[in-house]
């Protein structure tokens, strides 16, 4: 009698099988770092589900801009800054960082902000009633981008290196690349909804004496005040966003760890009085239109003052 041959996963179902488990290791920090920051928000479930989605979609297209690379190599910008490999910034006798790789960094930190940026954008459509909502959508739309991106790092070393190695990869990713992300997403999600509400946030604002640039420039541009404020806000925040995120990148590439407790903790000292600031609890209320007017008049050609 013959016998039978053994049930032998195929390569495919295997990947497969490594895929769902990564994927399910992934909802982990998702969970446990969504509960700590959202879970007094009494946010509608069903736009809190629209923005981790948006927050997973904005990954695609890093990942199509890698894959293009390999037809149209001009595309990859990081090939361009090879040039400076050999400018080398010491910060101490011991400490060395190419040029090349700073630059590196801060580009990955542009592209991996600005696209958690417009999933938040997508799904806000005048939803925001405060500036803590801006900040909570934000926290979510990085919980959906750190999700896939946890899950295909998981699948990388998985595959690549073996399963030994799988575990120091999920705690690090899990308490330090989540929050991480948090973090850049979380600031910036406090300047966009002082942008999103620039009209009564920038009134409020003056009454303090405060910006005296923001009306120099309404003088010389003719621009609307609340406008300048908006653009300013909008700037400012994806700045820090990405100056925070090459600064950790640049810890991780130097092996700095010793500062990944005191980062984890004034991070989520910083985050945590954004969000339970007072001011960032007034309700605006809806915005017509879907944005506050200051953030409008960016938009629009009506944006000239009469």
């Amino acid at each position: 009698m013959a016998s039978e041959s053994p049930n032998v996963l195929s390569p495919m179902d295997s990947h497969l099988v490594k895929i769902i488990i990564c994927a399910f290791l992934a909802i982990i920090p998702v969970i446990m770092w969504g509960y700590i920051f959202l879970k007094r928000s009494g946010e509608p479930v069903g736009t809190v589900i629209l923005t981790f989605i948006a927050g997973m979609v904005s990954v695609a297209p890093i990942i199509l801009y890698k894959l293009s690379w390999q037809y149209f190599p001009e595309l990859n910008l990081f090939n361009y800054f090879d040039e400076y490999s050999g400018n080398v910034l010491g910060f101490t006798g011991l400490l060395y960082l190419p040029l090349s790789t700073l630059l590196s960094f801060f580009l990955v930190g542009m592209i991996e902000e600005y696209m958690k940026h417009l999933a938040v954008k997508t799904v806000d459509n005048g939803r925001f009633k405060s500036i803590d909502d801006s900040i909570e959508y934000a926290i979510v739309a990085a919980l959906g981008f750190s999700f896939i991106e946890n899950t295909m790092y998981f699948f990388y070393i998985w595959h690549y290196q073996g399963i030994d190695t799988l575990y120091l990869s999920f705690v690090f990713r899990s308490v330090f690349s989540t929050f991480a992300h948090i973090l850049f997403s979380g600031i910036y999600g406090y300047y966009y909804g002082l942008a999103y509400f620039a009209e009564p946030v920038y009134q409020e604002e003056i009454r303090t004496q405060r910006h005296p640039f923001i009306k120099l420039l309404h003088n010389i541009l003719n621009l609307r005040s609340s406008t300048i404020f908006a653009q300013e806000k909008r700037t400012q925040g994806l700045f820090y966003a990405i100056v925070l995120h090459a600064f950790f990148n640049v810890m991780l590439e130097m092996d700095m760890t010793f500062l990944m407790i005191p980062f984890l903790i004034l991070g989520y000292s910083a985050l945590t009085y954004l969000i339970t600031q007072k001011r960032n609890h007034v309700k605006y209320g809806r915005v017509r239109g879907g944005m506050s007017e200051g953030l409008a008049s960016i938009r629009g050609a009506e944006d000239v003052e009469r």
